[in-house]
């Protein structure tokens, strides 16, 4: 029976690559193959683009171009295929930047081969998939903003949060219309968003909301 997931793996250690071309089908019942692979992330995207696989596994911690730029390289030219981002170490930091690529999981390098398959099934068929510390890391409240705002502009932004027109937010600041549409606009810049829906979610994620 032809496997039901066909995986690329980019990584530059050689053991692991091979550990996941003996054991994946050993421990999925012949349900998930390794078609191909590379250690070198410069050519991921050209690797991925002749197997076709459903999924690709690219390591993070690989010499330049790197494991991210892999990813995205990988989503530029496959759009189709789902790429999983995969790490030995500790550091959020990596995991982020490559869900930022356009990665759909993150998956600990420690992670046994007979787990591997839910996971990855689970990602083929749309879901994303995070280890729930790094989960817990990106749903958990920031202590404030990215950038210094003052009094005033925290105000302004909990208004803003609030869903209160311009009206509103004039009377509550105890200025003009047009003021209050200046203020807006300069706080919509100084955060860097495009829209009010933004902002409030920046307050959100800020902790703001509960001040």
């Amino acid at each position: 029976m032809a496997p039901s997931l066909r995986l690329v793996v980019v990584d530059d250690h050689p053991l692991f690559v091979r550990g996941l071309e003996l054991l994946l089908p050993a421990t999925t019942d012949k349900r998930a193959e390794v078609v191909g692979s590379t250690g070198d992330a410069a050519s991921a995207a050209a690797l991925v683009a002749r197997c076709v696989p459903d999924l690709a596994l690219v390591d993070l911690h690989m010499p330049p171009p790197g494991g991210v730029r892999a990813v995205a390289a990988i989503r530029r030219t496959t759009p189709r295929v789902r790429v999983v981002a995969m790490s030995g170490g500790d550091d959020p930091m990596p995991a982020l930047e490559a869900l930022r690529a356009g990665a759909e999981g993150f998956l600990p390098k420690t992670s046994e081969p007979e787990e591997l398959l839910p996971p990855l099934l689970a990602i083929l068929d749309g879901w994303a998939v995070l280890p729930a510390p790094l989960l817990r890391g990106l749903l958990r409240p920031a202590r404030g903003p990215s950038v210094d705002l003052d009094g005033e502009e925290r105000e302004l932004l909990r208004a803003i949060a609030a869903g209160r027109n311009t009206v509103e937010i004039a009377a509550q600041m105890h200025v003009s219309e047009r003021t209050a549409k200046r203020m807006t606009a300069a706080l919509l810049r100084k955060l860097r968003v495009s829209s009010r829906a933004e902002a409030a979610a920046l307050a959100g994620h800020a902790g703001l909301l509960g001040e």
